[in-house]
């Protein structure tokens, strides 16, 4: 009687979410959208309702059929909520292959928890979680939901498709608005144009996609927005958390960020502009002053993440964070700014999007979700410096990999101006190495090395500069990856002027590194500084993209022992490609043996078809880097 009453409460239920679901059988999939594809979403709807400024209307609904087990991601869904915004329901279906419903959720089913990273000291996001647990493949879920925000300055966006290996029967998105209100609208990688609808009541902006087959990921890929279909909204009167503004580009925006979220929050008590000035007071010129003021700001702040202000977009009070020592990107830089302030230095508060792949702002069309960090930019008329505000080990002016060669947005008194952040080039992407080493008789080498790093290359090191010196040893081990090698001395240190490097020297032994075998010996040249292969890709579609070019410089020469003989020495190398150049020498003069590599790897974006003649360049080094030289040995 239990399990026939449980029966009947399920099907009841799933009666309540009624719908013909028979279109959505495995079968009905074209064989041509299953190819390549771990997932199929056959229809998305996604809706955002801006009728009512401080009450936007979400609601996605969602049918995707899952086909294995490397797709279970594709089923589950998160919905981050705060004070702000509210999710106001949620009802969901677990179809078979034939389209039976076996299974339904609600909200009651979710997972609740904080949203608060490991970072961060104060944040009230929180993320409900469901993700079906079936094991049985192919299946579909069906699901929709319903969010609330109290805030249109971020409409949520569309991206047709934005997963690797999931294929799309259908997907729209609908906008929709009061009749009259002026928006910004602006596609991406879209053919064709929205559907438009106006009357009376409101004005909607549909699009549409269909039939999109899977894509894979491919290595060396470009930023996905360069090839993905989607939208951006942003309207030009806005209303957020209580503030009101309106923008229609950078220059506007810009300036509502200054006057409205910035302004207010650099003042500093009296001892902090007496101390900073005294701090300062014998420096030469304003790029010294910077410097102090910058170096204090190291050592007397941390990084810790802060999500409150206006919607996580507002820093402390200066004053607060003088107080605390502490604060996330926004706070640290709002802090130097007004510490420089004080000096009377002018300077910039930047909003970027960081990442080692470099991603900008569209210079085009302005939106306020364009941005992830905060950074600083000194403008002095012959050299503009540029400050990491987060990091308490930053060489002075030095942004690195994180947010080098893209736009910015600059908030100033004036209004926003678009910013470029400075390009790390690829000669001075650097790695200079230097080593003599003994090859003993039992074929052991040891010998002193000195490695120095530069432009992109000085962060190589930077997760080992600040280690205690055993563990800077055994991480080193990881970095040569060489069967036994043993560090007796290690001293790494760092120059941190404008052009800054990291130096390395050290002294190593790697017992029987090219024993004598039969009579002969068969060292390999290249002990430090291998190339990895690059993985064929068949059929490639993405572009080929570098993200960052670099030069590497080896020279290593070997003092040889007694009795030794040539009895095949490679030949050098030389290759030439766009994608860069690659040289490779060897010579003997009595019983010194001297081993010469460079490497050129170019930034830049190449067709698709170029990447097989990329692939065969970098293997063809690849290669070469395994050359042996030959000896025998009386």
């Amino acid at each position: 009687m239990k399990v026939r009453f449980l029966l009947i409460a399920l099907l009841l239920g799933l009666k309540c979410f009624a719908q013909d679901y028979s279109n959505y059988q495995i079968k009905n999939i074209p064989l041509t959208m299953k190819n390549r594809a771990n997932a199929v979403i056959r229809n998305m709807e996604t809706s955002v309702d801006m009728r009512a400024p401080e009450n936007v209307i979400f609601t996605v609904k969602k049918i995707v059929t899952v086909l294995n087990k490397n797709a279970n991601q594709q089923a589950a869904l998160a919905l981050y909520y705060n004070k702000n915004t509210s999710i106001k329901s949620v009802k969901g279906l677990v179809l078979n292959e034939s389209g039976v419903p076996t299974g339904k959720f609600n909200l009651s089913n979710f997972t609740d928890e904080s949203a608060v990273s490991d970072f961060s000291l104060f944040e009230d996001d929180r993320v409900k979680y469901y993700n079906p647990s079936v094991s049985t493949y192919p299946y579909t879920v069906v699901y929709e939901y319903e969010m609330r925000f109290k805030q249109n300055l971020n409409i949520p966006g569309w991206y047709a498709n934005p997963y690797p290996d999931v294929a799309v029967e259908q997907s729209t998105y609908t906008f929709l608005c009061k009749p009259g209100d002026k928006i910004r609208i602006k596609a991406y990688n879209f053919n064709g144009a929205a559907d438009v609808e106006k009357n009376d009541k409101f004005e909607s902006y549909t699009w549409k996609v269909i039939k999109l087959n899977a894509f894979k990921s491919e290595p060396y890929a470009p930023d996905p927005d360069s090839y993905l279909t989607y939208v951006k909204v942003a309207p030009e009167k806005f209303s957020y958390y209580g503030h009101q503004g309106t923008y229609k580009d950078w220059k506007d925006l810009g300036k509502w960020v200054y006057d409205d979220l910035i302004k207010s929050r650099q003042q500093l008590n009296a001892e902090t502009v007496k101390m900073i000035n005294d701090l300062v007071k014998g420096a030469i010129n304003d790029k010294e002053k910077s410097r102090i003021v910058y170096e204090y700001l190291q050592k007397k702040t941390r990084y810790i993440s802060v999500q409150v202000g206006i919607g996580g977009y507002q820093p402390l009070q200066a004053a607060e964070v003088d107080r605390l020592s502490y604060g996330d990107c926004k706070a640290l830089v709002n802090y130097a700014q007004s510490l420089l302030k004080a000096v009377n230095i002018e300077s910039y508060y930047c909003v970027v999007f960081a990442g080692s792949l470099k991603k900008s702002i569209d210079p085009d069309f302005a939106s306020m979700d364009q941005g992830n960090h905060i950074i600083l930019c000194l403008p002095f008329e012959n050299d503009t410096i540029w400050l990491e505000c987060t990091s308490q080990d930053a060489p002075f002016g030095y942004l690195g990999t994180f947010t080098d060669d893209r736009f910015v947005l600059a908030c100033t008194p004036e209004g926003g101006k678009v910013l470029r952040t400075p390009t790390l080039f690829t000669e001075n992407n650097l790695l200079k190495r230097e080593a003599e080493l003994t090859l003993t008789a039992d074929g052991s080498i040891n010998g002193k090395l000195k490695t120095v790093f530069a432009g992109s290359q000085y962060e190589n090191y930077n997760r080992l500069i600040n280690k205690p010196y055993s563990e800077q040893l055994k991480l080193l081990k990881d970095e040569y990856d060489i069967d036994n090698i043993d560090f007796t001395d290690l001293k790494l240190t760092q120059n941190k002027d404008l052009d800054p490097v990291t130096t390395e020297i050290l002294n190593l032994t790697i017992p029987r590194y090219a024993p004598e075998n039969n009579k002969h010996v068969y060292l390999t040249l290249n002990a430090f500084n291998k190339a990895r292969q690059v993985p064929e890709v068949r059929n490639r579609t993405l572009a080929l993209y570098i993200n960052r070019g670099y030069t590497d410089i080896d020279e290593v020469v070997y003092n040889l022992p007694d009795g030794y003989k040539i009895d095949l020495k490679p030949n050098d190398i030389d290759l030439k490609s766009p994608f860069g150049s690659y040289t490779l020498t060897s010579k003997i003069e009595g019983k010194k043996l001297t081993y010469k590599r460079k490497i050129v790897l170019n930034n830049g974006i190449f067709p698709a078809e170029d990447y097989t003649k990329f692939a065969d360049f970098f293997n063809a080094v690849s290669s070469n880097d395994q050359n042996k030289i030959i000896f025998s040995v009386n």
